[in-house]
């Protein structure tokens, strides 16, 4: 049974002549451990579909089901639940709290849920720690680089023990070093530490670290291909890929 399944996902802003179709019946399927990748051009749809399946917006159709439980059917705070609980986000730009260090910043997640501060604070400088941030834990978002930065982030979205982590261009404001470095991070994120992961790039040389990569145009997955980790050619043939959609 796949961790997450989407059916028939459709999401239309508007209403008339002027609605848009930003997903028209999309479905796929991710299983545990698993990375997926999501490319397209932009306005395409991705993080529409990223959005729907971390439960953020709420689908014209079709169904998001999250271990076997139907967004759809949730209550707002029943998916807030779920959301704190059982899915971690990365967004582009980090979303630190600039007055908190790294260590408050990756412990918010679980405090909000209702944990002692000591318990959350251990937990978070343990992920810290994994992702190799463990000589930073009191350092403040303006005290780290970008890469640094967006390792707490990862941090924070892993400190609740969530089984699916979405992020969305997660290495849309880091140079090509830091970008390669959470690339290698999200698939560590995968295959030791067992979590699915759903990331939304424009960049053939992160999504080429992903297992499996989705293209979307226009709101319609137009095609899928299965990437080889140890093929030194992935980022070419996904560049290939993306010119042929665009």
């Amino acid at each position: 049974m796949a961790l997450i399944q989407v059916e028939n996902l459709t999401k239309i802003y508007g209403k008339g002549e002027t609605a848009v179709t930003a997903l028209d019946n999309v479905s796929l399927s991710v299983e545990a451990g698993e990375f997926l990748a999501v490319m397209g051009p932009s306005g395409c749809g991705k993080s529409t579909l990223l959005y729907l399946m971390g439960g953020l917006d709420r689908p014209s159709g079709g169904q998001v089901i999250i271990k076997d439980q139907d967004l759809n059917k949730l209550s707002d705070d029943a998916l807030t639940r779920l959301r704190r609980r059982e899915i971690g986000f990365v967004f582009q730009f980090y979303n630190l709290i600039p007055v908190l260090t790294a260590t408050e910043n990756t412990a918010m997640p679980i405090l909000l849920d209702g944990a002692r501060t000591s318990k959350a604070k251990a937990k978070a400088r343990e992920w810290l720690e994994k992702v190799g941030l463990g000589d930073r834990l009191n350092n403040r978002p303006d005290q780290l680089s970008g890469g640094q930065q967006q390792r707490v982030a990862v941090a924070r979205a892993l400190v609740a023990e969530p089984e699916l982590i979405l992020a969305d261009e997660p290495t849309g404001n880091l140079d090509t070093h830091s970008s390669e470095e959470i690339a290698d991070l999200l698939r560590q994120v995968a295959n030791q530490w067992g979590r699915a992961v759903v990331m939304v790039t424009h960049d053939p040389n992160v999504a080429a670290h992903a297992d499996r990569i989705l293209f979307l145009k226009d709101g319609v997955v137009v095609d899928e291909t299965i990437t080889e980790p140890q093929n030194g050619n992935n980022s070419e043939l996904v560049t290939e890929k993306m010119r042929e959609i665009s």
